[in-house]
């Protein structure tokens, strides 16, 4: 049954609106991951916004004044913003809160004030603004809200909410001929998408218009980049952890579960439970937990190979839970996979924060990871683009001094700490970093997960692809090609050294060939293999 419309949005209604929009992107997730301009298996935009949305509801809780719930949306918002999109989402709910927290009900000349100061929020937020993305349609479906408000002096709120909608719409349907890469895709800009539903829960709670149903998509993105049969008895991967959780939330829990793998089992009450699960799709299986409650000692194993447990996120690892001596400067880096931890604990990270492709940490977990260093001044290596704008939140959050290098991927925060000494001021340490992420060029091989066009030529559903920042270099039906092609777009006459991290899909009869393969073709460059562990990606490549 419809809502009955309300003339103004009061406390109760803004908590509502938070609820229902984080349903409704629960419910639109796999559409907005799927609107993903390569085909690579990190589309992760509906994810970042869900949980952004999650820490917002979380924060809001009981609070009773308007004034109340506009601060908890704010700071849960801007502590658990997770990837770009949920950054930019932040700011827009930021910009909100700060106008409706002035008045004891929100009208449509306050929401129209409102939504003007969401999109300066969002625009400010980002250091090189790109039309035709959520900043476009955030702005333009503001101008027509602000239009009508001016024009509609006592016009309700449901008639502005209306016109905005409509013009957000209309807005999202140009994303592609203002954004090339969109079009070439044949997409509309996901964030833009999200933003649009956000409008439709507004509605939805004023005026009792029905939020639009997801559209049909095909199985979730991880789980076709894994899957080679149909049937459940190839399930991979074997996910364990324990979770905290509301025992109200277990039966959503266990749906989320049932559509992602078998062999599930639920044990344990009171709020803590025990759970196992064979899946294909891992970052799917611990998101749902941590949508329900918070997953600890998560084990991820490879069953096609039998290799023995290891931990994929939130590994336990004592040394590093330990306070340390205090040091001049501390580093933090962002990694998936044990391999990586490892590695970059053994060049001198204090903390390891779990993240990366398809799962994004949020502002509080870098905050928490730097506040826990021994020292007042900490590095920062995000090694992901969309993981940079939520570390760069962080410096104002805390009295430390926190830096964040730029790095996009883990090859280059690896090589970034080789010049890294935490005996050394910050300021030195920072020209080290800094040298050694940009003495390195990176590349990385996957699987497509559908057919998209690129520069170089279609590619089609199970290829297998290899990209640098540039785009998709190499398109074959075997890793080991496009992972040689990919050596050869980044190696230059003077490069010296390959460093391959081999993530946890690679077979070694491949490793081992692409080995044979780089020594024949380019006899002159020193390879050097890593274990990563990294899922989705067998292969991360650097070269210098």
């Amino acid at each position: 049954m419809a809502a009955a419309p309300v003339a103004q949005l009061d406390a109760r209604a803004l908590q509502s609106v938070v609820e229902t929009y984080r349903d409704v992107l629960r419910a639109h997730r796999e559409e907005l991951n799927r609107l993903n301009v390569y085909p690579v298996p990190d589309g992760d935009t509906g994810t970042n916004m869900v949980l952004t949305v999650e820490s917002v509801l979380q924060e809001v809780g009981s609070a009773q004044t308007m004034a109340e719930v506009c601060r908890a949306v704010a700071h849960g918002s801007l502590m658990g913003a997770r990837g770009n999109s949920g950054v930019i989402l932040s700011q827009i709910l930021r910009g909100l809160a700060s106008t409706f927290e002035a008045v004891e009900a929100v009208d449509a000349a306050t929401f129209a004030e409102g939504l003007s100061r969401a999109s300066k929020a969002a625009y400010e937020a980002v250091m090189r603004p790109v039309e035709g993305t959520i900043l476009t349609v955030v702005r333009e479906a503001s101008e027509a809200a602000q239009a009508h408000s001016d024009g509609q002096a006592a016009g309700s709120l449901g008639d502005l909410l209306e016109v905005t909608r409509d013009a957000a719409d209309e807005s999202l349907a140009r994303t592609p001929d203002l954004l090339p890469v969109l079009k070439q895709a044949g997409v509309i800009d996901a964030g833009a998408k999200g933003f649009v539903l956000f409008l439709d829960t507004v509605l939805n709670v004023v005026t009792g218009r029905p939020v639009p149903e997801p559209e049909v998509v095909q199985a979730p993105a991880v789980v076709q980049a894994h899957l080679e049969a149909g049937d459940v008895s190839s399930l991979r991967y074997e996910v364990m952890f324990l979770l905290d959780a509301d025992d109200e939330k277990l039966p959503w829990f266990k749906d989320a579960w049932a559509a992602t793998g078998d062999s599930i089992v639920v044990v344990g009450g009171d709020g803590l439970y025990n759970c196992h699960i064979h899946t294909d799709d891992i970052g799917g299986a611990i998101e749902a937990g941590i949508q329900a409650g918070t997953p600890r000692n998560i084990q991820v194993t490879d069953l096609a190979e039998q290799v023995e447990e290891e931990a994929w996120v939130r590994e336990q690892v004592p040394e590093l839970d330990a306070p340390g001596n205090p040091v001049e400067t501390a580093v933090v880096a962002v990694a998936v996979g044990p391999g990586l931890r490892r590695l970059f604990t053994g060049l001198g990270c204090f903390r390891v924060v779990a993240g990366g492709q398809t799962m994004n940490p949020s502002t509080q977990e870098i905050l928490e990871a730097v506040e826990a260093s021994p020292s007042q001044c900490v590095v920062v290596l995000p090694n992901n683009k969309n993981i940079v704008p939520v570390a760069q939140q962080v410096d104002s959050l805390t009295a430390k001094r926190v830096e964040v290098v730029p790095t996009t991927s883990v090859v280059e925060g690896l090589s970034a700490l080789i010049g890294y000494d935490p005996h050394t001021p910050i300021d030195a340490n920072l020209a080290a970093i800094t040298e050694g992420a940009q003495r390195v060029r990176t590349g990385e091989v996957t699987r497509a997960i559908r057919d998209a066009p690129s520069d170089i030529g279609d590619i089609k559903e199970g290829d297998w692809i290899a990209l640098d920042r540039d785009g998709v270099r190499a398109i074959a039906d075997s890793p080991v090609s496009v992972a040689i092609d990919l050596v050869g777009h980044l190696a230059d006459e003077d490069a010296e050294l390959v460093t391959i991290v081999v993530g946890a899909e690679a077979a070694a009869e491949d490793t081992d060939r692409l080995r044979e393969q780089l020594a024949l073709a380019r006899p002159e460059l020193e390879v050097e293999l890593q274990d990563g562990g990294q899922p989705l990606y067998p292969y991360l490549i650097g070269v210098e």
